[in-house]
């Protein structure tokens, strides 16, 4: 089964990243929740950190492009097949890592994507 990576998660029902949890959970994709503060969300588990995570096709980004920079091996060892750059989140540098390690970028919102059935 397609797993996706929340990257930027939060339990704050104002944040998109809240929001794209609860359109995934409607939509029934299996999802890893991982933010700056533990929390649960939609029956899932908020963790912190780096956790250790199999079988991700997809990461979901809800961080800066500056936070981003962190993150940067920990996607990549995911292996990923996509990474969507949710708006306010594009990162030029990490689009061209992300390429040079096969995976797809996408310039999008996980929220209309799922809304549309292109996700």
């Amino acid at each position: 089964m397609k797993r996706t990576l929340v990257l930027g998660a939060s339990t704050k029902k104002e944040r998109f990243s809240y929001l794209a949890m609860k359109s995934l959970t409607e939509n029934k994709i299996d999802f890893v929740a991982v933010g700056a503060k533990e929390g649960e969300a939609f029956g899932v588990t908020i963790k912190v950190g780096k956790p250790e995570e199999t079988d991700i096709h997809t990461v979901s980004l809800y961080i800066n492009p500056e936070r981003q920079k962190d993150y940067y091996d920990y996607i990549l060892n995911l292996k990923p097949q996509r990474i969507i750059f949710n708006p306010g989140t594009e990162n030029g540098e990490f689009f061209k890592i992300a390429r040079e390690h096969n995976i797809d970028v996408v310039l999008g919102c996980t929220l209309v994507m799922l809304h549309n059935k292109s996700f």
